[in-house]
């Protein structure tokens, strides 16, 4: 199964300003991220950037390195620039992983690329995996999606969906008759798709969940989601999960 991966990676960040530059366990966490990759069976790996900084320190470690806009919003937008700039075939599937995911296992990415291959109705295929603490559904930083029957995204929130009425008015604890389920943010996408994405334009319910998906969904694309194979591992969004990361990248 042929695919490609792009990293997107910013060197700019809110929370954790040069963030792919950060060392863990000796190396700069774009350099884990892209052995992650490489891991995986890809056909190409690539890291799409905008600052000279992350291009030479990539570049030192051999990887193919494609610079783009520094005004893109997300990095679909990124990863859109980088498939016009290769030109890739319409027919090309990309798997976007975030730059900074040191410990996702290649595995994933191959899983989501198979997806994407074996749903051709589908525009993008993604992860989820079952929520099994109570306060990862109220929590706004752990994305919810729901499904059809065939594994479909019909809507992703911040919220705590579904919201089950009757129990969630009495209690905010987990019911055992209806599984809540986690968005993991790994996506496949077709280079057809990618190419006509920045047509797409942004809707309410993408900039106020700030959700780049909800794009697509708004827009009728077909988003197919299955059960993530494995852990997806930690990623990086805080300084606390750096020194997570750290810890265990050191045992």
């Amino acid at each position: 199964m042929a695919f490609k991966i792009v990293i997107p990676a910013r060197f700019s960040s809110s929370r954790l300003p040069g963030k792919p530059l950060l060392d863990i366990a000796g190396k700069p966490m774009i350099q884990h991220v892209y052995e992650r990759a490489k891991e995986s069976i890809a056909s190409e790996v690539i890291i799409a950037t905008d600052d000279e900084r992350i291009k030479q320190v990539s570049e030192a470690f051999g990887a193919d390195v494609c610079m783009t806009g520094t005004d893109h919003p997300s990095g679909t937008d990124r990863l859109a620039e980088v498939a016009s700039q290769r030109a890739f075939s319409d027919d090309d599937i990309i798997v976007n992983v975030q730059g900074d995911e040191p410990c996702l296992p290649a595995s994933l990415i191959n899983q989501v690329a198979d997806d994407l291959k074996q749903h051709q109705d589908a525009d993008i295929a993604t992860l989820f995996s079952q929520i099994d603490q109570e306060k990862q559904v109220f929590d706004p930083n752990v994305v919810k999606v729901v499904m059809d029957s065939r594994g479909y995204a019909l809507y992703f929130s911040r919220a705590p969906i579904p919201w089950m009425r009757d129990h969630f008015d009495q209690q905010s604890t987990l019911p055992p008759e209806l599984p809540h389920y986690r968005h993991i943010g790994l996506y496949g996408y077709r280079a057809s798709f990618l190419k006509h994405y920045a047509e797409l334009s942004p809707c309410i319910l993408e900039q106020e969940e700030s959700l780049e998906q909800l794009r697509a969904l708004y827009h009728r694309k077909k988003i197919h989601l299955t059960v993530a194979g494995v852990n997806p591992g930690h990623g990086v969004d805080t300084e606390q999960d750096l020194i997570e990361v750290r810890q265990l990248m050191a045992n």
